[in-house]
C-alpha cells in the first residue's frame, strides 16, 4: 500500500464510510424524515453460526489472559474474508446482525438476470473459502446463504443527530426465507430470484413443497468467459472501483475530505464510534467481552404494504426510543426488518456508558417503549426481550467495511424471547435477579422451547411500574439465623444499643442513619437490629424501598401508617376501610374519610367538601391526621421505624418526617447507599439534627471475612492463599466476597478435602505450606460439621492461578461503571496503571503514560484518590501497615460541617484537593483501592498494547531490580546477573565497569581507614598472649572500629535504612509478573529465584515456598533448555528450596534438596563411607594448600565461578549443621566434611566475608563437637583476616558481622559475658549502620544473655530499644521476641515488664501471621511459655489448648537458638504434666517420665545444643528424677547444673536451681496455690527501678516446683 493510499485510508471521513453501505455514502442526504427510495438489486443473506457459542466460551474463561482479543481475531479471519469476497464481486454490506451480514448489488432491472449469475458465484466462492481455512479448535463454523431479487425500498429515519436506515420489501422478506431454508454450505435461491436469473447457467436441486430452490453448481457454456462477463457486469455498478482504482476493494476508501458529506454520514455512526474515530483509537479498544442488558424492540404492523405506509410509525417509534434511551445511556445499535416487523436493537452499558442501576433502568425503558408505541397509529403488535449478561462489544467485519455489533448467548435469548412471547415485555432471570425491583412487578411465565436458545432459565414479564403497591410487601425480610452471626459490626451495633438507650430514657425522637456502599452488609446490620429491638412497650416496624418507591409520592409513609394502623394484614379493601373507621372515627370527621381512598386503596364516599379542596389541602389534612394517630400511638408504646435502601424515600415522606421528629418522639432507623444527586431540603435538615447519629460504614476487617468465608463453606479452615485472595480481593465487602467465591464455585476451583491431622501427614515439598487458616476462636462456635463428625477443608484445585483470574462479572460491571463516569483521560490513566498491577509508583505511571506531563497527571492522581480510585503511601512501610486493617466505620457531624458558610464549603473544597495534590507529591506510592478495578481495567487492553506497556515497564523496572544502596545494589542471589543474560537494556562500557566492581550496580562512596591507625597483626596477636588478653585485645579493636564510625559518620553512616524490602515490593516482584505477562520466562525465572532469595533474608519463608513454586513452573517450561544459565537457575532453585526446608524444620527433604544442589554446581557430596572417607583426604589437602597460599595474591575468581562458590557455601553451611543434628556417630564424619569443604569453598573465592563467616562457622562447630583445640585457632585466623582487610565501608559491616557472630557463638557456649560484650559492640555498629534487620536479630540474642545474667536494668533498656525499633519498623518477628523474653521475665524472673494478658493477646493476634508461623521455633516457644504459665496454675484447660499448639511445632527441628529455647520450655510443660499425672496416679505416668528423661538425655547429648542450655535441662532432668523417687541422679543433675552456672556466669538458674536445691530437701509443706500466690504479687519493673522492691526479693519469685507429691509415685 503507497504511503498516499494510507494518509487517505486515515482520513476521518474514511473511517466513518468504513461504517456505512455505499448506499448511504453515495446516497441522497434529503432533510425529510422518514424519506424512501426505490431500486432494484440482488440482496445476499449470510449467516455465519458457531459464533454464539464461541462467544460464550470466552466469556466464561476463567483468566484474564484469554478473552476479546483472540475472539476478535478469530471473528475477523471468518467475516473478513467473507466481505472482501463481496466487495470483490462488486456487492455492498449493507448490516452486520451480529455474526450474519445483509449485501446489496444495487442495478437496474435488466440487469438483475447477469447480476444474479455473479452473485451465485460469490456465494459459491465464500462456500469455497471455508472448506479451505483451517477451522479453530473446537469451534463449528457453519455457513448458509440466501439470495433473492427485485424491488426494494430504503427507509431512513432519524431525528436531528441520529440517523438510521432499512430496506424494505418482498425482496428482503424473501431473503430471509431463503437463508432459513438453508443447510450447511447451501445457497438457496427466493422464487422470485429464480424466476430472474440466467437458468441455462445454474445447476439447482428443487426443495420439497417449497418454490425456491438450492443451487448445487454454476455450468457455463464451454466458450464462456466469466471474467469478460464479470468485468461487463461491473460496468451496470456504479460505484465499483475500475481504471486506476482497480487494486483497492472499495471506492470509499478514497473519499476526499467534505466537512458536509462528513456531518451527514456521523448521523449514521454510534457516538462512541465517533469518539473514538477522532481519537484514532478505532478497532481493538472498543473490542471487548462485556457485560451489557440488551433491549430487544419487536414492531409489527397492521398492515405490512409499502414503505411509505409504515415509514411514520417507524419514525415516531424510534423518536421516542431515542429519547428515552439517552436520559439512562442506552443507545440503539441495529434496526433491521425481522419476521414481518421491524426490530431495534437496544443496548445499555456499551464502552464509556456503563451506569449505575442499568438492568432498572433497562426494564424501565423498555415499559416506557412498549406502553409509547402501543399507541402509534399503523403499529399492530409491540413484543420487548431484556436480557443481561456478558456479550461481546466490538468492530466486525474487514478494514474496508465493518461494524459496530454485539454477539452472544444473551443477544440471542432477548431476540427469542422478543418472539416467543409477542405483545408483552418479558426478561430473563438474571435481569429479573440484576434489577433490586419488588418481585409483585414480575410474573413469571411458563417455559416454551425456543430455538437456538438452550436452557434459558425462568422467564419473567415485567408488568410495568404503575402497579398498585399492595401493603405488606415492602416490609424488610429478616433472614436472621441464629447460627450465622453478624461478623465484624460490633461498633456499628454498640451505636444502636447507645441510640436506643438515649431514646428510651429521654423523651425525645433519635435518627440514626447507616451510610454505606451497596454490598458492605447494611441490610444484615438492620436485621441484626430488629432482632434487638424486639422488647415491651415498644413496636418495631422495618420496611425495604426499591428504586420505585423514589417514584412513589408519600410510599414510606403509607407502609409506615398501614402498619400502625393495622392495615398490613387485611385481605380486602373492606376490611381495611373496617378497621380505618374504628381507629380515626374520633380523630376524623365521616366527611374527611375519603382522603384516605388513595394512600389505603378504600372506597370511602366522596364528600362535596374533600371534592372541593386542591391537592395541597388534601395533603396538609392527611398529614395532620397522620401526627394525631401517631401522637395517640406512641403514648401506648414507643415506635421503632426501621427503613432499608433510605436513599429512595421519596420528597413527601422525607418532609413528613422531618416535622414527625420535632412532634412525636420517635425512633428512626436508616440504612442508605449514598445519595447520586443532592438529597431534598427535609433530607439535609433530618441529617444534621443534633439528634441524628450518622454512620459512614467501614469495611470489614480481614479476620471478619476470614470467618464468613469458614461459615459460608461450612469447612473448619481455608487455605492461606484462599484466604489471601478473598481478603485482597474483597476488600472487606460481604457481597464481594460472596461474588468471588461464586465465581470460584462455578469454576469448580473449590477442593473440599477431609481434615488431615498433621502428625499423620508425610511432609514432602508440595504439603509442606499446606497451612490452613482457621476463623477466630469465638466463630468457632458456629461450625457445623457433617453428620459423620467429619471435618473439612477448603483448598484449592491444583493448577490454579488466583492473579490471574476474570473478576466475577457483577464486580466488573461494578467497576466499568465507575470507569465509564470517568473523562478519557482519568479513564487512560487508570487503564495504564493497571498494567503496572495492584501498587505502582508513580515514577513508573508518569513513564508508561502517554504524552503526560507531571502536573497533569499529580492533578488526575488527586482526583482518582479523592474519588476512591486510589490510596497513596508515602512509603512501603505506610501500605503494609494499610493493609493489615481495613478502613472502619466513622460518625460523620453533618451538623456542624452545615455551621461553614457555603463560600467557605466551596474554598475547602478546592483547598482539599490543592492538599491532595500535595499528598500525592510526597507519595510516590500509589494502589488500586479495589484490586477489581485493575483486573477490569487490564482486560481492557488488547494482547498487543498489553506486550507494548508489559515490556515498556519491564525496561524501566530492571534498572533498579537489585538490592538498595545501602546494600551496595548487589544481587539478591550473590553474583546472579553474571550468570543470566536477562536485561532488556543495553549497556555502556562505563556502567559494565561499575557492575563488576561492585558485585551489583553503582556503589555509594565509602571511607578508608588508614592502615596507619589499625593495630598490626604481629603486635595485636603475639603469640605469647593470654586468652584473657586476647579478649581484651579484640573487645578494644571493636571499640576503635566503633569510635572511627562515630567520628566519621557523616562519611560512614548511610542516611538511610536498608530499602530492600521496598524495591523488593515495588520493582522485582512487579516485573518478574511483567516478564511472565511477556512470556520471557528465563527473565521472569530469574526475577522470582531472586524474590525467594530475598523473602529468605526477610524471613519470610512462606512467601519465599510461594514464589520457589513459580520458579518450578517456569523451570518445567525450560527444561529441555541444556545451557549452562538454567544448570545454573536449577541449582539456585534447590538450594533456595534447602533453606526454606531447613528453615521449616524438614531435614530430610533439606538434605535431598542441597545434595542436589551442590551436584548441579558440580560439588558432589558423598553418599557412603568410602567416598566420605576419600573425600574427607582429599579436602584435607586442599584445606592445607588454601591455607598455604593465603598470604599471597592470585587473580580472583571470574564472576560466574563466584556465584556458583557462593552457592556452594550456602549448601554446605546448612549441611554440616544437618548432619549435626543426628545421633549416629559417622554423621559427625559427614558434618566434619561438609563444614570443612565450606571453608574451602569460602577460602576459593576469596570474599573476606566468606572466609571470615566459614572460619567462625567452623570454629563453632569444633566447640560444639567437643573439639577444643581447633576452634580457638579458627577464631583467631578470623581476626587475623578482619585487620588485613582495608576498612572501607563493606570492611565495616564486615566487622560488624565478625561481633554479631562471635557474640551468638560465646552465647551458645555459654560465655555470657564475653557474649554480652561483644553483643553490646554489634548492636553498637548496626545501629550506627542503620540495618535493622541485622541490628534487631543483635538485640534479641544480646537480650537473652543479659537475661540470664540477671543484669535487669540492662535487659530492659535493650528490650526497650528492640521495641521501638519492632515499632519502627513494622517488624513482627522482633516484637514476637520482645513479648517472648517478656513472658520468660513473668516465668523466671519474677516480675512483670508486660503483663501476662497483653502477651497473650499478641499471640492470639499474630499466631496466624506467616512469618511467625514458619519460624516454628519462636511459636513453640511462645505457646510453650502460654503452656508452662497454665500449667503452674494448675489451669489444665488452657494448658492443653497451647501445649497442643506447640505439640505441632516440635517435630519441625532446627538447629537454631530459638528452636532449643521452645523445646526446653516445652519440655518443662510436659515435666509439669508429669507431676500431675503422679498425682492423678496415672497408668502411663511411670512410662511417660521414662520417655521424657529420655528425651532431654538425648537433647543434652545433640551437638548441635549449645551449653548454654545445659543448666535448664539437667535442672529438669533433676525435677524428673525427684518425682520418680531417683534422689541419686537427681542429686548428679542438680549439682551438674549448679556446676555449669557457676561456670558460665548463669545466675538466673544459678538462684532458681539453689532454691529448688533447698525446697525439694526441707521437710516444709508446698501450698499448691504458692505460685498464685507469687502471681498475684509480682512486682512491676517500675516498682523495682524506683526503689521501692529490691532485687533480691524479686529473686525470691521463682515457680518453686512440688516434689513431696505422695510418699511412693509408682
Amino acid at each position: 500500500m503507497s504511503i498516499q493510499q494510507e494518509e487517505l485510508e486515515d482520513r476521518a471521513i474514511v473511517r466513518i464510510a468504513a461504517h456505512l453501505p455505499d448506499l448511504i455514502v453515495y446516497g441522497d442526504f434529503t432533510p425529510e424524515r422518514p424519506s424512501v427510495k426505490y431500486f432494484d438489486g440482488v440482496l445476499m443473506f449470510v449467516d455465519i453460526s458457531g459464533f454464539t457459542a464461541m462467544t460464550e466460551k470466552f466469556s466464561t474463561a476463567m483468566y484474564m489472559d484469554r478473552g476479546a482479543e483472540q475472539l476478535v481475531e478469530i471473528l475477523n479471519y471468518y467475516i473478513s474474508a467473507i466481505v472482501e469476497k463481496v466487495l470483490i464481486f462488486g456487492g455492498d454490506i449493507l448490516k452486520f446482525a451480529g455474526d450474519a451480514l445483509l449485501a446489496l448489488w444495487k442495478v437496474e432491472r435488466k440487469q438483475l438476470k447477469n447480476i444474479i449469475t455473479v452473485v451465485i458465484k460469490c456465494s459459491l466462492e465464500i462456500h469455497g473459502l471455508f472448506d479451505a481455512k483451517e477451522v479453530e479448535e473446537g469451534l463449528d463454523i457453519r455457513v448458509k446463504i440466501g439470495l433473492a431479487a427485485g424491488h426494494i425500498s430504503m427507509l431512513v429515519f432519524g431525528d436531528e443527530k441520529h440517523n438510521y436506515f432499512l430496506v424494505i420489501g418482498q425482496a428482503v422478506d424473501d431473503v430471509r426465507l431463503a437463508q432459513g431454508m438453508a443447510q450447511m454450505n447451501d445457497v438457496i435461491l427466493s422464487p422470485n430470484c429464480w424466476q430472474l436469473c440466467d437458468r441455462s447457467m445454474i445447476e439447482i436441486e428443487r426443495i420439497p413443497n417449497q418454490r425456491a430452490v438450492k443451487v448445487n453448481f454454476l455450468k457455463p457454456p464451454p466458450t464462456f468467459n466469466f471474467d469478460e462477463f464479470f468485468t461487463k457486469c461491473m460496468s451496470f455498478m456504479d460505484y465499483y472501483p475500475t481504471h486506476e482504482h482497480k487494486n483497492i476493494l472499495r471506492l470509499a476508501c478514497m473519499l476526499e475530505s467534505d466537512p458536509k458529506l462528513e456531518l451527514a454520514l456521523q448521523k449514521y455512526v454510534m457516538e462512541n464510534i465517533l469518539k473514538q474515530i477522532d481519537d484514532k483509537q478505532l478497532g481493538g479498544y472498543l473490542s471487548e467481552l462485556r457485560p451489557v442488558t440488551i433491549v430487544f424492540v419487536n414492531l409489527m404492523f397492521k398492515e405490512q404494504d409499502k414503505a411509505e405506509v409504515i415509514g411514520p410509525a417507524i419514525q415516531d417509534a424510534c423518536i421516542h426510543i431515542t429519547s428515552v434511551l439517552k436520559v439512562f445511556r442506552g443507545q440503539i445499535n441495529k434496526v433491521f426488518m425481522f419476521d414481518k416487523g421491524c426490530s431495534f436493537l437496544c443496548v445499555f452499558g456499551f464502552p464509556g456508558e456503563k451506569a449505575p442501576d442499568e438492568v432498572t433502568h433497562a426494564l424501565e425503558s423498555a415499559v416506557d417503549i412498549f406502553d409509547f408505541c402501543s399507541q402509534v397509529h399503523k403499529i399492530h403488535t409491540v413484543s420487548i426481550g431484556v436480557a443481561s449478561g456478558i456479550v461481546f462489544c466490538g468492530i466486525v467485519g474487514h478494514t474496508v467495511r465493518h461494524e459496530y455489533t454485539v454477539i452472544g448467548q444473551k443477544v440471542n435469548i432477548a431476540a427469542r424471547m422478543m418472539m416467543y412471547y409477542p405483545g408483552i415485555v418479558t426478561c430473563d432471570s438474571v435481569t429479573y435477579n440484576g434489577s433490586n425491583l419488588p418481585a409483585y412487578f414480575f410474573k413469571e411465565l411458563p417455559k416454551k422451547v425456543m430455538k437456538g436458545v438452550g436452557d434459558s432459565g425462568p422467564i419473567y414479564q415485567c408488568l410495568g411500574l404503575n402497579e398498585k403497591v399492595m401493603f405488606g410487601m415492602a416490609y424488610l425480610i429478616c433472614n436472621r439465623n441464629e447460627g450465622y452471626p453478624l461478623l465484624g459490626r460490633e461498633k456499628e451495633i454498640k451505636y444502636f444499643m447507645c441510640t436506643m438507650k438515649e431514646f428510651l430514657i429521654s423523651n425525645c425522637s433519635q435518627i440514626l442513619m447507616y451510610e454505606g456502599i451497596s454490598g458492605c452488609g447494611k441490610s444484615q446490620i438492620l436485621m441484626e437490629i430488629e432482632y434487638l429491638a424486639q422488647g415491651e412497650n415498644h413496636r418495631t416496624i422495618a420496611i425495604a424501598l426499591t428504586k420505585v418507591s423514589f417514584h412513589q409520592n408519600f410510599y414510606t409513609i403509607q407502609i409506615l401508617m398501614a402498619n400502625v394502623l393495622g392495615l398490613d394484614t387485611c385481605k380486602h379493601y373492606k376490611e381495611r376501610q373496617s378497621n380505618l373507621q374504628s381507629k380515626v372515627k374520633t380523630l376524623l370527621d365521616d366527611k374527611f374519610y375519603c382522603l384516605l381512598n388513595d394512600i389505603f386503596h378504600v372506597q370511602f364516599p366522596i364528600s362535596r367538601e374533600i371534592s372541593k379542596m386542591s391537592t395541597m389541602r388534601k395533603q396538609k389534612h392527611l398529614e395532620a391526621l397522620f401526627m394525631k394517630i401517631l401522637e395517640k400511638t406512641v403514648k401506648e408504646e414507643r415506635i421503632i421505624f426501621i427503613i432499608d435502601e433510605a436513599q429512595f424515600v421519596d420528597k413527601a415522606s422525607w418532609a413528613f418526617m422531618e416535622k414527625l421528629i420535632q412532634s412525636v418522639p420517635i425512633f428512626i432507623i436508616m440504612a442508605l447507599s449514598p445519595f447520586i444527586d443532592n438529597p431534598c431540603a427535609s433530607a439535609s435538615a433530618i441529617m444534621k439534627n443534633r439528634n441524628t447519629t450518622y454512620v459512614t460504614l467501614g469495611a470489614v476487617q480481614p479476620t471478619d471475612i476470614r470467618n464468613k468465608v469458614c461459615i459460608d463453606l461450612n469447612v473448619s479452615s481455608i487455605s492461606k492463599e484462599l484466604d489471601a485472595y478473598l481478603v485482597e480481593g474483597s476488600c472487606g465487602i460481604p457481597y464481594y466476597c460472596e461474588e468471588l467465591l461464586k465465581n470460584l464455585d462455578n469454576h469448580r476451583i473449590l477442593l473440599f478435602q477431609q481434615k488431615e491431622s498433621e502428625e499423620k501427614t508425610n511432609v514432602t515439598w508440595n504439603n509442606m505450606f499446606r497451612n490452613l487458616t482457621k476463623p477466630t476462636g469465638e466463630f468457632n462456635i458456629f461450625h457445623i460439621s457433617k453428620d459423620d463428625g467429619v471435618e473439612e477443608v477448603c483448598n484449592l484445585a491444583s493448577g490454579v492461578r488466583l492473579r490471574n483470574l476474570s473478576p466475577p462479572s457483577s464486580l466488573k460491571e461494578i467497576s466499568l461503571v465507575q470507569l465509564d463516569s470517568m473523562s478519557l483521560s482519568h479513564q487512560m490513566l487508570v487503564r495504564c496503571a493497571a498494567i503496572i498491577g495492584l501498587t505502582f509508583t508513580t515514577e513508573l505511571l508518569f513513564e508508561i503514560l502517554p504524552c503526560w506531563n507531571m502536573k497533569m497527571m499529580i492533578k488526575a492522581l488527586a482526583t482518582l484518590v479523592e474519588s476512591n480510585i486510589f490510596y497513596c503511601f508515602r512509603n512501603s512501610k505506610d501500605l503494609r501497615l494499610a493493609l493489615k486493617h481495613n478502613v472502619t466505620s466513622v460518625e460523620v457531624h453533618y451538623r456542624s460541617l452545615s455551621l461553614k458558610p457555603r463560600d467557605r464549603l466551596a474554598r475547602d473544597e478546592q483547598e482539599e484537593l490543592r492538599e491532595m495534590e500535595g499528598e500525592v507529591i510526597e507519595c510516590h506510592i500509589i494502589r488500586f483501592c479495589r484490586p477489581m478495578m485493575q483486573k477490569t481495567a487490564y482486560e481492557l487492553w488488547l494482547k498487543d498494547q498489553k506486550i507494548a506497556m508489559h515490556l515498556k515497564c519491564a525496561r524501566f523496572l530492571e534498572e533498579n531490580a537489585h538490592r538498595c544502596d545501602h546494600c551496595r545494589s548487589r544481587d539478591f542471589i550473590p553474583f546472579h546477573h553474571f550468570t543470566v543474560d536477562i536485561r532488556l537494556n543495553t549497556l555502556d562500557m562505563e556502567t559494565i565497569k561499575k557492575m563488576t566492581k561492585s558485585h551489583g550496580y553503582q556503589k555509594k562512596q565509602e571511607i578508608i581507614f588508614s592502615k596507619a591507625e589499625m593495630p598490626k597483626i604481629s603486635e595485636f596477636l603475639s603469640e605469647d598472649l593470654s586468652p584473657q588478653e586476647i579478649k581484651e585485645k579484640i573487645l578494644s579493636f571493636f571499640d576503635l572500629i566503633i569510635t572511627r564510625m562515630r567520628t566519621s559518620q557523616e562519611d560512614i553512616i548511610p542516611l538511610e535504612s536498608c530499602q530492600c524490602e521496598e524495591i523488593l515490593q515495588m520493582v522485582t516482584l512487579p516485573l518478574a509478573h511483567h516478564f511472565v505477562a511477556l512470556e520471557e520466562n528465563n527473565k521472569a525465572l530469574y526475577y522470582f529465584l531472586e524474590i525467594a532469595s530475598a523473602y529468605l533474608i526477610l524471613g519470610d519463608n512462606y512467601r519465599a515456598y510461594l514464589y520457589l513454586n513459580e520458579g518450578e513452573r517456569l523451570l518445567k517450561i525450560l527444561k529441555k533448555e541444556k545451557s549452562w544459565s538454567q544448570t545454573f537457575e536449577s541449582a539456585t532453585f534447590h538450594t533456595l528450596k534447602g533453606q526454606v526446608c531447613f528453615n521449616m524444620g524438614h531435614m530430610v527433604l533439606a538434605k535431598k534438596m542441597l545434595r542436589k544442589a551442590l551436584k548441579l554446581l558440580n560439588r558432589i557430596f558423598p553418599y557412603n563411607f568410602i567416598s566420605l572417607v576419600l573425600q574427607s583426604h582429599v579436602e584435607k589437602n586442599r584445606h592445607f594448600y588454601f591455607l598455604n597460599q593465603q598470604g599471597q595474591e592470585g587473580p580472583p575468581p571470574e564472576k560466574k565461578k563466584l556465584a556458583q562458590l557462593y552457592q556452594q557455601t550456602t549448601c554446605l553451611s546448612l549441611l554440616w549443621q544437618i548432619y549435626s543434628l543426628n545421633y549416629f556417630f559417622h554423621h559427625q564424619y559427614y558434618g566434619n566434611l561438609a563444614a570443612l569443604m565450606q571453608v574451602n569453598t569460602a577460602l576459593e573465592t576469596q570474599n573476606d566475608y566468606q572466609i571470615i563467616k566459614a572460619f567462625l562457622d567452623y570454629s563453632l562447630y569444633h566447640q560444639l563437637t567437643g573439639y577444643q583445640g581447633m576452634w580457638f585457632k579458627y577464631e583467631i585466623m578470623a581476626m587475623e583476616h578482619i585487620l588485613n582487610l582495608s576498612l572501607k565501608g563493606e570492611g565495616i559491616e564486615i566487622v560488624a558481622h565478625v561481633a554479631d557472630i562471635l557474640g551468638y557463638n560465646k552465647f551458645i557456649m555459654g560465655h555470657l559475658d564475653l557474649a554480652i560484650e561483644l553483643g553490646t559492640r554489634a548492636h553498637k555498629m548496626w545501629a550506627l549502620l542503620r540495618n535493622p534487620n541485622k541490628h534487631y536479630i543483635v538485640l534479641c540474642r544480646l537480650s537473652k544473655s543479659l537475661f540470664l545474667k540477671s543484669r535487669h536494668k540492662q535487659l530492659i533498656q535493650v528490650l526497650g530499644w528492640l521495641w521501638d525499633l519492632s515499632v519502627a519498623e513494622e517488624h513482627i518477628f522482633s516484637k514476637a521476641f520482645f513479648y517472648f523474653v517478656c513472658l520468660d521475665i513473668l516465668l523466671y524472673a519474677g516480675f512483670i515488664y508486660r503483663t501476662f494478658e497483653e502477651c497473650l493477646e499478641f499471640i492470639c493476634q499474630n499466631e496466624d501471621n506467616r512469618i511467625l508461623k514458619f519460624q516454628n521455633g519462636l511459636l513453640l516457644g511462645l505457646y510453650s511459655c502460654i503452656a508452662v504459665w497454665y500449667a503452674r496454675l494448675q489451669d489444665w484447660e488452657n494448658f492443653y489448648k497451647f501445649f497442643n499448639k506447640a505439640k505441632t511445632l516440635v517435630q519441625r527441628r532446627t538447629p537454631t537458638v530459638l528452636y532449643y529455647e521452645g523445646i526446653i520450655r516445652y519440655l518443662e510443660g510436659q515435666v509439669l504434666h508429669l507431676q500431675k499425672q503422679i498425682e492423678e496416679r496415672s497408668e502411663n505416668a511411670q512410662d511417660s517420665g521414662v520417655e521424657l528423661l529420655k528425651n532431654l538425655e538425648h537433647l543434652v547429648a545433640q551437638n548441635t545444643t549449645g551449653p548454654v542450655f545445659y543448666p535448664r535441662l539437667y535442672h529438669l532432668m533433676a525435677y524428673v528424677c525427684i518425682l520418680m523417687g531417683d534422689g541419686e541422679n537427681c542429686d548428679l543433675f542438680l549439682n551438674t547444673a549448679l556446676q555449669l552456672c557457676e561456670t558460665q556466669g548463669n545466675m538466673l538458674e544459678k538462684c532458681w536451681l539453689t532454691m529448688s536445691k533447698e525446697w525439694w530437701y526441707s521437710s516444709s509443706d508446698l501450698t499448691s496455690d504458692q505460685w498464685l500466690h507469687t502471681v498475684l504479687n509480682l512486682p512491676t519493673w517500675d516498682n523495682i527501678a524506683s526503689g521501692k522492691i529490691s532485687i533480691q526479693e524479686v529473686q525470691r519469685n521463682k515457680f518453686l516446683m512440688r516434689v513431696n507429691i505422695l510418699d511412693n509415685p509408682f
